[in-house]
Protein backbone atom coordinates (compact mmCIF):
# COMPACT_ATOMS: atom_id res chain seq x y z
CA UNK A 1 0.00 0.00 0.00
CA UNK A 2 0.98 3.62 -0.47
CA UNK A 3 2.66 5.17 2.20
CA UNK A 4 0.78 7.62 4.90
CA UNK A 5 3.62 9.11 5.89
CA UNK A 6 7.22 9.56 5.78
CA UNK A 7 9.63 9.32 8.87
CA UNK A 8 13.22 10.41 9.06
CA UNK A 9 15.58 10.74 11.68
CA UNK A 10 16.81 14.19 11.47
CA UNK A 11 20.70 13.72 12.23
CA UNK A 12 23.19 10.65 11.56
CA UNK A 13 23.22 8.15 14.35
CA UNK A 14 25.70 9.99 16.75
CA UNK A 15 23.90 13.20 16.32
CA UNK A 16 20.76 14.57 18.84
CA UNK A 17 17.59 12.55 18.91
CA UNK A 18 14.82 13.62 16.43
CA UNK A 19 12.28 11.67 14.70
CA UNK A 20 10.51 13.71 12.01
CA UNK A 21 7.08 12.10 10.84
CA UNK A 22 5.59 14.04 7.95
CA UNK A 23 2.33 13.27 6.62
CA UNK A 24 1.93 12.78 2.59
CA UNK A 25 -1.23 14.48 2.13
CA UNK A 26 -1.73 16.52 5.24
CA UNK A 27 1.33 18.88 4.67
CA UNK A 28 1.54 18.53 8.40
CA UNK A 29 4.14 16.72 10.60
CA UNK A 30 5.21 15.21 13.96
CA UNK A 31 8.60 15.20 15.80
CA UNK A 32 9.53 12.73 18.53
CA UNK A 33 12.03 14.72 20.42
CA UNK A 34 13.75 18.12 19.82
CA UNK A 35 17.43 17.94 19.66
CA UNK A 36 19.51 19.73 16.98
CA UNK A 37 16.63 20.60 14.44
CA UNK A 38 19.00 22.64 12.01
CA UNK A 39 18.92 20.20 9.03
CA UNK A 40 15.28 20.42 8.87
CA UNK A 41 14.64 23.58 6.24
CA UNK A 42 11.74 26.32 7.51
CA UNK A 43 9.22 24.77 5.11
CA UNK A 44 9.95 21.33 6.99
CA UNK A 45 9.26 22.77 10.69
CA UNK A 46 6.34 24.98 9.61
CA UNK A 47 4.33 21.40 9.23
CA UNK A 48 4.70 20.87 12.58
CA UNK A 49 1.46 20.65 14.57
CA UNK A 50 2.38 18.20 17.59
CA UNK A 51 6.06 17.76 19.35
CA UNK A 52 6.55 14.56 21.71
CA UNK A 53 9.90 14.96 24.19
CA UNK A 54 11.02 12.33 25.78
CA UNK A 55 13.09 14.59 28.38
CA UNK A 56 14.50 17.75 28.45
CA UNK A 57 18.29 16.63 28.67
CA UNK A 58 20.30 19.07 26.43
CA UNK A 59 20.38 16.49 23.48
CA UNK A 60 16.92 16.22 23.40
CA UNK A 61 15.44 19.58 23.71
CA UNK A 62 18.31 21.90 22.54
CA UNK A 63 16.28 22.46 19.17
CA UNK A 64 13.89 24.74 20.48
CA UNK A 65 14.77 27.52 20.49
CA UNK A 66 15.41 27.24 16.60
CA UNK A 67 12.03 26.24 16.42
CA UNK A 68 10.88 29.33 18.01
CA UNK A 69 12.84 31.59 16.01
CA UNK A 70 11.66 30.06 12.21
CA UNK A 71 7.64 29.90 13.94
CA UNK A 72 7.79 33.36 15.54
CA UNK A 73 5.36 35.73 13.84
CA UNK A 74 3.63 32.74 12.16
CA UNK A 75 0.14 32.09 13.02
CA UNK A 76 0.32 28.70 14.25
CA UNK A 77 -0.53 26.36 17.86
CA UNK A 78 2.43 23.69 18.10
CA UNK A 79 1.55 21.47 20.73
CA UNK A 80 4.45 19.89 23.00
CA UNK A 81 4.02 16.78 25.21
CA UNK A 82 6.95 16.08 28.17
CA UNK A 83 7.48 14.40 31.16
CA UNK A 84 6.66 15.78 34.63
CA UNK A 85 8.22 19.02 35.14
CA UNK A 86 7.61 19.82 31.30
CA UNK A 87 5.67 22.93 31.65
CA UNK A 88 7.41 24.49 33.43
CA UNK A 89 10.56 23.77 31.23
CA UNK A 90 9.17 25.36 28.44
CA UNK A 91 8.15 28.39 30.05
CA UNK A 92 11.66 29.16 31.39
CA UNK A 93 13.16 28.62 27.85
CA UNK A 94 10.32 31.47 26.68
CA UNK A 95 10.90 33.29 29.51
CA UNK A 96 14.88 33.88 28.41
CA UNK A 97 13.53 36.67 25.95
CA UNK A 98 12.37 39.78 25.77
CA UNK A 99 8.87 40.19 24.53
CA UNK A 100 8.10 43.71 24.72
CA UNK A 101 6.94 44.32 21.00
CA UNK A 102 5.21 41.21 19.99
CA UNK A 103 1.58 42.51 21.04
CA UNK A 104 1.86 43.78 17.59
CA UNK A 105 2.58 41.10 15.90
CA UNK A 106 -0.21 40.25 13.04
CA UNK A 107 -0.26 36.60 13.72
CA UNK A 108 -0.37 34.79 16.73
CA UNK A 109 1.89 31.96 17.43
CA UNK A 110 1.01 29.74 20.46
CA UNK A 111 2.64 26.72 22.06
CA UNK A 112 0.03 24.37 24.72
CA UNK A 113 2.54 22.18 26.63
CA UNK A 114 1.61 19.08 27.85
CA UNK A 115 3.31 17.09 31.31
CA UNK A 116 2.30 13.35 32.09
CA UNK A 117 3.50 11.68 34.85
CA UNK A 118 1.84 7.87 34.02
CA UNK A 119 -1.07 8.96 35.88
CA UNK A 120 -4.78 9.50 34.70
CA UNK A 121 -4.61 13.03 33.72
CA UNK A 122 -2.05 15.33 31.79
CA UNK A 123 -1.73 18.74 32.89
CA UNK A 124 -1.57 21.94 30.34
CA UNK A 125 -0.62 25.01 30.03
CA UNK A 126 -0.48 27.73 26.81
CA UNK A 127 1.94 30.62 26.06
CA UNK A 128 0.82 32.96 23.36
CA UNK A 129 3.46 34.99 21.56
CA UNK A 130 1.14 38.29 21.79
CA UNK A 131 0.71 37.54 25.68
CA UNK A 132 4.71 37.86 25.75
CA UNK A 133 3.92 33.93 26.68
CA UNK A 134 3.17 34.13 29.92
CA UNK A 135 2.13 30.62 30.71
CA UNK A 136 -2.11 30.28 31.21
CA UNK A 137 -3.21 27.46 33.17
CA UNK A 138 -5.25 25.34 31.21
CA UNK A 139 -7.72 22.05 32.59
CA UNK A 140 -6.26 19.05 32.95
CA UNK A 141 -6.95 16.80 30.45
CA UNK A 142 -8.06 12.50 31.19
CA UNK A 143 -5.31 10.19 29.44
CA UNK A 144 -6.69 6.65 29.31
CA UNK A 145 -3.59 3.85 28.91
CA UNK A 146 -1.11 6.39 27.89
CA UNK A 147 -3.19 7.56 24.82
CA UNK A 148 -1.64 11.70 24.52
CA UNK A 149 -3.18 11.85 20.73
CA UNK A 150 -6.05 10.52 19.63
CA UNK A 151 -7.12 11.78 16.48
CA UNK A 152 -9.08 9.96 13.55
CA UNK A 153 -6.41 7.79 11.88
CA UNK A 154 -3.40 8.57 14.44
CA UNK A 155 -2.97 7.90 18.00
CA UNK A 156 0.13 8.48 19.98
CA UNK A 157 0.45 6.45 23.35
CA UNK A 158 3.88 6.89 25.95
CA UNK A 159 4.76 5.11 28.77
CA UNK A 160 7.30 6.24 31.19
CA UNK A 161 10.44 5.14 31.84
CA UNK A 162 13.40 5.29 34.17
CA UNK A 163 16.31 7.02 33.59
CA UNK A 164 17.03 8.38 36.60
CA UNK A 165 14.55 11.15 35.69
CA UNK A 166 11.24 10.16 34.49
CA UNK A 167 11.41 9.42 30.33
CA UNK A 168 8.74 9.36 27.71
CA UNK A 169 8.74 6.31 25.23
CA UNK A 170 6.24 6.57 22.35
CA UNK A 171 4.03 4.77 20.12
CA UNK A 172 2.61 6.05 16.76
CA UNK A 173 -0.13 3.71 15.45
CA UNK A 174 -2.05 4.30 12.52
CA UNK A 175 -5.43 2.81 13.55
CA UNK A 176 -6.49 1.56 9.93
CA UNK A 177 -4.76 2.38 6.72
CA UNK A 178 -7.17 3.71 3.96
CA UNK A 179 -5.85 3.43 0.50
CA UNK A 180 -7.69 4.26 -2.88
CA UNK A 181 -7.20 2.06 -5.71
CA UNK A 182 -6.52 4.53 -8.62
CA UNK A 183 -7.22 2.09 -11.28
CA UNK A 184 -11.10 1.97 -9.69
CA UNK A 185 -11.45 5.64 -9.12
CA UNK A 186 -10.71 5.98 -13.17
CA UNK A 187 -13.17 3.10 -14.46
CA UNK A 188 -15.70 5.48 -12.54
CA UNK A 189 -15.16 8.09 -14.07
CA UNK A 190 -14.41 10.00 -10.87
CA UNK A 191 -11.07 12.00 -10.59
CA UNK A 192 -9.30 12.46 -7.32
CA UNK A 193 -9.30 15.73 -5.09
CA UNK A 194 -9.70 16.85 -1.36
CA UNK A 195 -13.10 15.03 -1.61
CA UNK A 196 -10.79 11.71 -0.84
CA UNK A 197 -9.44 13.13 1.79
CA UNK A 198 -12.96 13.42 3.28
CA UNK A 199 -14.08 9.91 2.21
CA UNK A 200 -11.01 8.96 4.59
CA UNK A 201 -11.85 11.29 7.52
CA UNK A 202 -15.31 8.86 7.53
CA UNK A 203 -13.88 6.29 7.54
CA UNK A 204 -11.89 6.72 10.21
CA UNK A 205 -14.65 8.04 12.24
CA UNK A 206 -16.97 5.30 11.53
CA UNK A 207 -19.00 6.70 9.64
CA UNK A 208 -22.65 4.80 8.81
CA UNK A 209 -22.64 2.86 5.44
CA UNK A 210 -25.54 5.19 4.41
CA UNK A 211 -23.10 8.41 5.17
CA UNK A 212 -23.43 10.73 2.45
CA UNK A 213 -20.23 11.42 0.43
CA UNK A 214 -19.87 13.64 -2.70
CA UNK A 215 -17.53 13.85 -4.53
CA UNK A 216 -16.53 17.31 -6.36
CA UNK A 217 -13.88 18.61 -8.94
CA UNK A 218 -13.74 21.34 -11.90
CA UNK A 219 -12.61 20.80 -15.74
CA UNK A 220 -12.57 22.51 -18.91
CA UNK A 221 -16.89 21.53 -19.18
CA UNK A 222 -17.21 23.13 -15.98
CA UNK A 223 -18.20 22.05 -12.33
CA UNK A 224 -19.17 18.28 -11.30
CA UNK A 225 -20.27 16.38 -8.60
CA UNK A 226 -21.63 12.59 -7.88
CA UNK A 227 -23.07 11.48 -4.97
CA UNK A 228 -22.24 8.12 -3.53
CA UNK A 229 -23.04 6.36 0.08
CA UNK A 230 -19.74 5.55 1.76
CA UNK A 231 -20.58 1.53 1.41
CA UNK A 232 -20.50 1.95 -2.14
CA UNK A 233 -17.20 3.64 -1.63
CA UNK A 234 -15.78 1.03 0.28
CA UNK A 235 -16.69 -1.86 -1.93
CA UNK A 236 -15.21 0.24 -5.42
CA UNK A 237 -12.38 1.95 -4.52
CA UNK A 238 -11.14 1.44 -0.84
CA UNK A 239 -8.69 -1.12 0.23
CA UNK A 240 -8.06 -1.51 4.08
CA UNK A 241 -5.50 -2.73 6.23
CA UNK A 242 -4.40 -2.72 9.88
CA UNK A 243 -2.36 0.50 10.74
CA UNK A 244 1.15 0.93 11.02
CA UNK A 245 3.04 1.19 14.35
CA UNK A 246 6.31 2.67 14.78
CA UNK A 247 8.05 2.57 18.47
CA UNK A 248 10.20 5.59 19.85
CA UNK A 249 12.16 4.72 22.54
CA UNK A 250 15.95 6.52 24.06
CA UNK A 251 17.99 6.98 26.96
CA UNK A 252 16.50 4.44 29.31
CA UNK A 253 18.03 1.91 32.02
CA UNK A 254 18.08 -1.84 31.05
CA UNK A 255 16.23 -3.42 33.62
CA UNK A 256 13.21 -5.96 33.96
CA UNK A 257 10.64 -2.78 34.96
CA UNK A 258 11.42 -1.01 32.22
CA UNK A 259 11.21 -3.97 29.78
CA UNK A 260 7.93 -5.25 30.84
CA UNK A 261 6.76 -1.29 30.28
CA UNK A 262 8.11 -1.40 26.79
CA UNK A 263 6.26 -5.25 26.23
CA UNK A 264 2.96 -3.16 27.31
CA UNK A 265 3.65 -0.65 24.87
CA UNK A 266 4.94 -1.70 21.44
CA UNK A 267 4.05 -4.88 21.31
CA UNK A 268 3.67 -6.41 17.78
CA UNK A 269 5.17 -2.86 16.64
CA UNK A 270 6.63 -2.67 12.88
CA UNK A 271 9.01 -0.20 12.84
CA UNK A 272 11.20 0.62 16.62
CA UNK A 273 13.49 3.55 16.45
CA UNK A 274 15.66 2.85 19.63
CA UNK A 275 18.88 3.92 21.07
CA UNK A 276 21.93 1.91 21.25
CA UNK A 277 24.76 4.27 22.44
CA UNK A 278 26.89 1.43 24.01
CA UNK A 279 28.91 -1.71 22.12
CA UNK A 280 27.82 -4.57 24.59
CA UNK A 281 31.75 -4.74 26.09
CA UNK A 282 30.63 -1.26 27.79
CA UNK A 283 27.49 -2.49 29.60
CA UNK A 284 28.90 -1.79 32.65
CA UNK A 285 29.22 2.38 31.43
CA UNK A 286 25.89 2.03 29.88
CA UNK A 287 24.28 0.60 33.51
CA UNK A 288 26.25 3.67 35.12
CA UNK A 289 24.95 6.18 32.40
CA UNK A 290 21.06 4.77 32.33
CA UNK A 291 21.13 3.91 29.00
CA UNK A 292 21.50 1.01 26.11
CA UNK A 293 24.03 -0.89 24.66
CA UNK A 294 23.46 -2.29 21.25
CA UNK A 295 22.96 -5.96 22.05
CA UNK A 296 19.89 -4.85 24.98
CA UNK A 297 18.30 -2.69 21.96
CA UNK A 298 18.34 -5.90 19.91
CA UNK A 299 17.03 -8.15 22.53
CA UNK A 300 14.51 -5.34 23.48
CA UNK A 301 13.37 -5.10 19.77
CA UNK A 302 13.22 -8.92 20.11
CA UNK A 303 10.89 -8.86 23.34
CA UNK A 304 8.34 -7.13 22.02
CA UNK A 305 8.12 -8.30 18.59
CA UNK A 306 9.77 -5.71 16.05
CA UNK A 307 9.33 -6.23 12.82
CA UNK A 308 11.96 -4.10 12.07
CA UNK A 309 14.89 -2.15 14.51
CA UNK A 310 16.53 1.12 13.51
CA UNK A 311 19.09 1.81 15.88
CA UNK A 312 20.35 5.56 16.08
CA UNK A 313 21.81 7.52 19.30
CA UNK A 314 24.95 6.06 19.46
CA UNK A 315 28.07 7.48 21.63
CA UNK A 316 30.68 9.27 19.62
CA UNK A 317 33.29 7.01 21.06
CA UNK A 318 32.35 4.91 18.12
CA UNK A 319 32.48 7.23 15.28
CA UNK A 320 35.22 5.24 13.12
CA UNK A 321 33.35 2.26 13.64
CA UNK A 322 29.37 2.80 13.47
CA UNK A 323 29.06 -0.54 11.84
CA UNK A 324 30.18 -2.16 14.99
CA UNK A 325 27.15 -0.96 16.99
CA UNK A 326 24.74 -2.16 14.01
CA UNK A 327 25.97 -5.84 13.60
CA UNK A 328 25.67 -6.21 17.83
CA UNK A 329 22.42 -5.17 17.27
CA UNK A 330 20.97 -7.12 14.43
CA UNK A 331 22.90 -10.22 15.84
CA UNK A 332 21.02 -9.30 18.80
CA UNK A 333 17.85 -8.88 17.43
CA UNK A 334 17.96 -11.49 14.65
CA UNK A 335 15.42 -9.53 12.66
CA UNK A 336 15.77 -6.76 10.15
CA UNK A 337 17.90 -3.74 10.94
CA UNK A 338 18.15 -0.22 8.77
CA UNK A 339 21.47 1.64 9.22
CA UNK A 340 22.04 5.21 8.30
CA UNK A 341 19.40 7.67 8.59
CA UNK A 342 16.27 5.01 9.04
CA UNK A 343 15.01 7.76 6.01
CA UNK A 344 12.20 5.45 4.46
CA UNK A 345 8.89 5.43 3.75
CA UNK A 346 6.33 3.80 6.30
CA UNK A 347 4.05 1.62 4.56
CA UNK A 348 2.79 -1.81 4.81
CA UNK A 349 3.53 -4.30 2.19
Amino acid sequence: MKPAFQAQLVNDPFGDPALYIEFLFQRRAILFDLGDIHALSPRKLLRLTHIFVSHTHMDHFYGFDYLLRVCLGRAMTIHLYGPAGFIDHVGHRLGGYTWNLVENYSDELVFIAYQWDGGDKMQRARFCCRKGFVKETLKPVPVIDGLLLNEPGLQVKSAVLDHKIPCLAFLLEEPLHVNVWKNKLDEMGVPKGPWLQELKQAVFEGKADDFPIVARWCDQKGRHEKHFSLAQLKAKILNMAPGLKIGYVVDILYNEANLQVLERLLAGVDWLYIEASFSQEQAASAFEKYHLTAWQAGQIARRVGAKRMIPFHFSTRYKKEPERLYQEALLSFGGQTLGATGNESAARG
